[in-house]
């Protein structure tokens, strides 16, 4: 594996400025597989791509009840796949929340992970009266070097006549969605929101046959205003502040299966922009404008959009993914990682092994904590090959640096590459990455029989059970 791949080495902060780029991905796979290669929907294919963290919504994932209880206790296709293909990149998978069809996954690098702190997820259902989870939308929100970031996946109700049931449902969600343990108020109230799906707005009054010459001749503008949405963010109060790119990109809906060709079925949809990006940047109060003028908090974080562009070369549904490139130029408002770690001498499966690691001042630590040990390009936060409890199997500690221990028997005997990263409760986060170090192949010893030991996986599993971390 490539070392500048990892994304583990040294990331050094200008406390003024941090450019860090988000690649957003939205797209109704009709309940599709995934394709084999997504290299040019995630810019892998880009001379300089360079993203910090993805952000994958999903509708319309096969949720069928074989396929459904199947996801249940294991991860769904699409989300094994995105995560076998990040993980040779560098990339984690920091959260995942699933409403039946709908899915929202977030792909971070190593380097950046202790800095992205307190994962909650949640979703809301707006099918049948809030009853059905076939349409509603599923959240993540997160702290991205101390600025609250929130992500909105939505699947919003069908067909042309039912624009006042999309409206009344998203704000439903936005006054609705509240996270656990949540230090903020509403949605609105994180410092940047991006809400991305399926929205289902659609071309109000124009006829398919002129929408379909006007698409042929690239001449989208003649369309924007009686596009549903733009129309919408004219007139509705809570829209107010959303910002979107320019739609100058075909219509993404609706295409016959494999194909750049729109329906040609017997229903003859219309063509419509129905996938979108939107984000919106935290409304600053007159008072709060007049503290912070002139102060060192002033315009602490901005969104620049590079790209907004659909991909017209993936067929398996009769949507086309849409996707939104970002920088969030921000002014870190956390430099240090919470914890740094590291192993002590040489591991291998013959000796106990060390860790020692330290805390930053103020650290929320918790009878929780743990420390895990994971290969080097591990896919997700519970990866991990063993563990360690910070508390339980703790051997000194003192003001500046604490030991814990690893039994032999927990060692891999097969050595190899690894990474120690400290898994917080309380901040919902890994706090702390260690740099990576070899484990020496161990001998097999009087007694053991080969097997790596046995870690309560159930135990662990269970703390992150309805939390995006």
């Amino acid at each position: 594996m490539d070392p500048d791949n990892l994304g583990l080495d040294s990331l050094t902060l200008d406390p003024d400025k941090l450019n860090f780029r988000l690649h957003v991905v939205t797209w109704n796979v009709g309940t599709a597989s995934p394709p084999r290669d997504l290299s040019s929907l995630l810019l892998f294919d880009a001379s300089v791509s360079n993203i910090d963290m993805y952000v994958i919504g999903l509708q319309e994932v096969n949720s069928k009840i074989v396929s459904f209880l199947s996801d249940l206790a294991f991860d769904d296709p699409w989300s094994l796949f995105l995560m076998d293909t990040f993980a040779p990149l560098g990339y984690i998978r920091l959260s995942s929340i699933r409403m039946q069809g709908l899915l929202l996954l977030t792909f971070v690098k190593h380097r950046h992970i202790p800095f992205v702190q307190d994962i909650r997820t949640n979703y809301i259902r707006t099918g049948l009266y809030g009853y059905w989870g076939n349409k509603g939308g599923v959240t993540v929100r997160m702290s991205v070097y101390g600025h609250m970031l929130c992500f909105m996946n939505c699947h919003l109700p069908a067909h042309m006549e039912n624009t006042n049931q999309r409206l009344d449902d998203f704000e439903r969600m936005l006054e609705a969605q509240q996270f656990d343990g949540e230090s903020i108020g509403g949605i609105l109230d994180h410092d940047v929101v991006f809400w991305f799906g399926d929205l289902n707005f659609r071309i109000a009054d124009f006829g398919i046959h002129f929408i379909r010459e006007v698409v042929n001749g690239n001449r989208y503008n003649l369309l924007w205003e009686k596009d549903q949405l733009n129309m919408a963010k004219k007139k509705e109060r809570f829209l107010q502040g959303f910002m979107e790119g320019p739609l100058k990109f075909k219509p993404t809906y609706k295409f016959d299966l494999n194909s750049d060709v729109y329906d040609t079925s017997g229903k003859k949809r219309k063509p419509a922009w129905t996938d979108r990006i939107l984000w919106k940047l935290k409304e600053v109060s007159e008072s709060e404008q007049e503290e912070s003028a002139g102060s060192e908090f002033e315009h602490i974080l901005k969104v620049h959009l590079e790209k907004y562009t659909s991909h017209m070369s993936y067929g398996i549904s009769d949507h086309k993914p849409v996707t939104g490139t970002f920088t969030l130029q921000m002014r870190p408002l956390v430099l240090e990682p919470p914890v740094t770690l590291r192993a002590e001498g040489e591991w291998n499966a013959d000796h106990d092994s060390l860790i020692s690691y330290s805390v930053s001042k103020d650290f929320p630590s918790s009878t929780w904590d743990w420390i895990g040990l994971y290969r080097v390009g591990f896919r997700h936060t519970n990866d991990y090959v063993t563990y360690a409890w910070v508390k339980d199997d703790e051997i000194s500690f003192s003001k500046d640096c604490n030991q814990v221990y690893i039994s032999a028997d927990e060692i891999p005997l097969d050595g190899g590459e690894f990474v120690l990263c400290y898994s917080c409760h309380n901040l919902q986060c890994l706090a702390g990455i260690s740099e990576p170090f070899q484990i020496q192949p161990g001998r097999s010893l009087p007694g053991k029989d080969g097997s790596q030991g046995s870690t309560d996986d159930s135990t662990k599993s269970d703390m992150f059970m309805g939390s995006g971390f």
